[in-house]
């Protein structure tokens, strides 16, 4: 059993990054990431703060838009449309979720597509799912990466994902397709869950359910990639996977925390930079 390590993975990204955004900075260019963060939830904040740490550390530009819970959608969306507008900004991110009484889906679509370092607009998953040049996805894309950076082969494995959300499920899927691996695609209604999850050369686990994976659904050799993550009572963080049983049977797993997390962040860097480039006719 190795251990897929995100972190250590993502400490060399960001190095990169830094390089590159030192290069731009000398030709007058600063990427600028924008996070705009509804309400006080905690989850959602500890993910900006880490975000704009990542920024700091590699000379990103970033700014957060913090705005009350109760905030009515016309003013987001004003505030999206002044973003997309101003020149120094590269990178728009909404963290998610959004109250109930907004729009999510008019909110994701209201950022610019060149400017959607998410990768959560129609444009960029459209693209994404017609393995064209685009914005993909941060957590599919780090996953992807993570993988790639271990030398796992995808084409012809069978991949099973569990969660086929639109931010990571499905666009994990498409990217999965795109390296020619056989997809099957698990959700809520999926019926005998473990008999899919036992087939699968390479498990990826996206659903926020503490232990919803364990031995019994796991086949000897298998990779698992787990990228829920959850906060126990007693104040542990934990994935889908029941790692201490699960990992002795797997030949690749990634820890949490420090697995997938760190990479996703990674990723949203990757595609601020790429967006800073492409507005200035960088290669």
């Amino acid at each position: 059993m190795q251990i897929l390590d995100g972190k250590a993975l993502a400490q060399n990204i960001e190095k990169e990054i830094q390089k590159e955004v030192e290069s731009l900075s000398q030709k007058g260019i600063t990427p600028g990431l924008a996070v705009m963060l509804v309400g006080s939830d905690p989850a959602s904040q500890s993910y900006v703060n880490m975000k704009a740490k990542a920024c700091k550390r590699t000379g990103i530009y970033s700014i957060t838009h913090e705005m009350p819970e109760n905030i009515q959608q016309e003013s987001l969306l004003q505030t999206i449309s002044m973003l997309n507008q101003n020149p120094n900004i590269d990178g728009i991110l909404v963290q998610l979720p959004l109250p109930k009484h907004i729009d999510t889906t008019a909110v994701l679509e209201a950022i610019a597509p060149h400017k959607d370092v998410d990768g959560f607009h129609p444009f960029n998953m459209g693209r994404v799912f017609a393995n064209l040049e685009s914005f993909v996805p941060a957590t599919p894309m780090g996953v992807l990466t993570l993988l790639k950076y271990y030398k796992i082969p995808l084409q012809g494995k069978n991949v099973v994902i569990v969660g086929a959300s639109n931010i990571v499920g499905k666009p994990l899927g498409a990217l999965f397709l795109n390296e020619n691996a056989t997809i099957t695609l698990c959700h809520i209604y999926t019926q005998d869950l473990a008999k899919h999850t036992k087939e699968a050369d390479i498990l990826c686990v996206a659903v926020g359910k503490p232990n919803l994976i364990t031995k019994d659904m796991v086949k000897e050799g298998a990779i698992v990639v787990d990228i829920g993550i959850s906060r126990l009572q007693d104040g542990r963080i934990v994935g889908d996977v029941d790692f201490e049983n699960v990992a002795p049977l797997c030949e690749f797993i990634t820890p949490v925390p420090g697995g997938v997390g760190p990479m996703t962040i990674a990723s949203l860097l990757q595609n601020t930079l790429k967006s800073a480039k492409l507005r200035s006719n960088v290669q």
